[in-house]
């Protein structure tokens, strides 16, 4: 026997909210593919000093991102067929889904928090390590000289504060652009160019997150109440 009244009501609107939920997993999936794949990001992380690889932990973010998306449209798709077919079985399995992402997707949320400004500084490190082996002349200059001109023409910057970025093309024009007066009014010093790459792509995974996590607390109340539901109508 099928639900009947406000129960059938809910049924429809967890099966729209399922399939909200559904689509959204396919965007974050999208969205976490092509941060993995952005050719800035790409070219900056695949770099290497020497023997230091450059910092991936960004990275770790973005493959949690993919894994979540990838579940989010398998859970979705549970929860559709779960509310259509009125299985207690099969809403169970899905709110057992959904309490388990919620908590995985919540201490990605503080993992992220916690390592939002690590992962620029990482990076500011790295480029400054460079920076200064390809000014000095050291060994690996010329490993490094590459590594500076790939962050310079990458983020369209030059050196690591507004002293470096206007006079390092005074004496080392082949790592910056000619133009060190542009460089100083513009202020294009590559560690607020990697704060603001690196920030700009961190708020957008935060957005992602809060609306997934919204959603994914009216699914499980309405999974609850669709349950109670369909137990009482089987009674009756």
């Amino acid at each position: 026997m099928g639900v009947e009244g406000c129960t059938k009501c809910i049924k429809y609107l967890l099966f729209v909210f399922n399939f909200i939920f559904w689509l959204a997993g396919g965007i974050i999936l999208g969205v976490a593919l092509w941060l993995r794949h952005d050719s800035q990001t790409t070219n900056i992380l695949y770099l290497q000093l020497g023997e230091k690889q450059a910092p991936n932990t960004f990275y770790v973010g973005i493959y949690i991102l993919i894994a979540v998306g990838a579940v989010m449209m398998f859970v979705g798709f549970l929860g559709c067929y779960g509310a259509i077919q009125e299985s207690q079985c099969l809403l169970g399995t899905f709110f057992t889904c959904l309490v388990i992402l919620f908590a995985c997707e919540v201490a990605a949320g503080i993992w992220g928090f916690v390592n939002k400004d690590q992962i620029a500084k990482d990076v500011k490190q790295f480029y400054d390590q460079a920076l200064q082996q390809a000014l000095m002349g050291e060994p690996d200059a010329s490993n490094a000289k590459a590594v500076v001109k790939t962050f310079h023409e990458t983020l369209d910057c030059c050196g690591s504060d507004a002293l470096t970025a206007t006079f390092t093309p005074v004496w080392r024009d082949d790592l910056c652009r000619k133009d060190p007066l542009k460089n100083l009014f513009e202020n294009s010093n590559c560690h607020k160019k990697i704060d603001e790459l690196f920030s700009g792509k961190l708020y957008l995974i935060g957005i992602a997150a809060v609306v997934v996590a919204v959603i994914m607390i009216f699914e499980m109340i309405l999974s609850m109440v669709l349950c109670c539901g369909i137990r009482n109508s089987s009674v009756y």
